[in-house]
């Protein structure tokens, strides 16, 4: 059975994460991964803190494994998720767009574990220097909010640059890519893209459409003038937002462009325009399935991969 070191630190059986998707990683979707042997993470995003405990709740009703929640940390409503998060005691927390340092104190007093996301080296090198414990290193394949490093020259930067354990994440939708970033150094892998077509996922039909009908140049960059580029499948959306660029209006319009397109795509369903997030394999994703198979095929496929390559080398 593959496992490494994060599978006995975060007490899940395989070394995959799901990604904590905003208005897409609900706790259902978490409690499926969770009960499949993974970690599942609920999206807080922008919600208020009732919103994610009901999700909390929600996953510890369905599941009684490791589970977690992401945190955004530009989240108007961050103290008070944080503080759900404490009151409710969840196991792990991943963040992004922010420092977690001055929460690291009392939510390790309930034994939480924190994985930031980064994008760099630098980051990496900072958040290593807090009390967390772990890295989750994102390439610019991912969905959503991007950095600009690829994960195949990210990951071993991040691994050779500090001493803990470094999941990667960006570009990953089955086992070849889970035994690469082994490969890389990494102790695992998280996974957002493929699993909005989980079964459990509950992300409007329409979004999951998208995905599995993607080919693999359609989840493309935009808003890169804002400082805050995101990777979309294209739609009209996209093309509004690459107009206004080249016509050079304002970081601020194109900011007041964004606001609320992703819940409209994942909830309402409205994929023409509003922001599809997906990562750069939406084009392997063919069809929706559990999240147990999908773990699954992830597992067998890794082993097998690593199976013929130690067969190789022997002969």
């Amino acid at each position: 059975m593959l496992k490494t070191e994060l599978c006995k630190q975060l007490e899940i059986e395989y070394p995959i994460i799901q990604g904590g998707m905003a208005w897409i990683a609900t706790g259902e979707l978490a409690a499926a991964v969770s009960n499949a042997g993974g970690l599942g993470i609920i999206g807080a995003g922008n919600a208020p803190a009732e919103v994610v405990r009901e999700e909390i709740k929600k996953a510890k009703e369905l599941t009684d494994k490791t589970y977690g929640v992401n945190v955004m940390l530009l989240s108007p409503h961050v103290d008070e998720v944080i503080e759900t998060v404490y009151e409710e005691e969840v196991p792990v927390i991943t963040t992004g767009a922010g420092n977690p340092g001055k929460y690291i104190d009392k939510l390790k007093e309930v034994g939480t574990k924190i994985i930031p996301v980064v994008p760099s080296v630098a980051l990496a090198k900072r958040m290593a220097r807090l009390d967390v414990d772990a890295i989750i290193a994102e390439g610019t394949e991912a969905g959503g909010h991007i950095g600009e490093v690829a994960t195949m020259p990210l990951i071993p930067q991040i691994v050779d640059a500090i001493d803990l354990p470094v999941i990667a994440a960006g570009g990953i939708g089955d086992g070849r890519g889970l035994t690469a970033a082994l490969a890389l150094g990494a102790e695992g892998v998280q996974v957002g893209t493929r699993f909005v077509c989980a079964e459990e996922c509950t992300v409007h039909e329409n979004y999951k459409e998208a995905i599995i009908g993607a080919r693999d140049r359609d989840a493309i960059v935009t808003a890169r003038s804002t400082g805050h580029p995101v990777r979309n499948l294209k739609n009209k959306l996209t093309r509004q937002i690459d107009k206004l660029e080249n016509k050079g209006v304002s970081k601020e319009e194109l900011e007041e462009l964004g606001i609320g397109r992703l819940q409209n795509a994942a909830k309402e369903g409205d994929v023409k325009e509003g922001s599809v997030m997906a990562g750069q394999i939406a084009g392997m994703v063919n069809e929706e399935k559990p999240a147990a198979d999908i773990i699954q095929e992830f597992i067998q496929e890794a082993e097998t991969v690593l199976k013929e390559k130690v067969e190789l080398i022997e002969k």
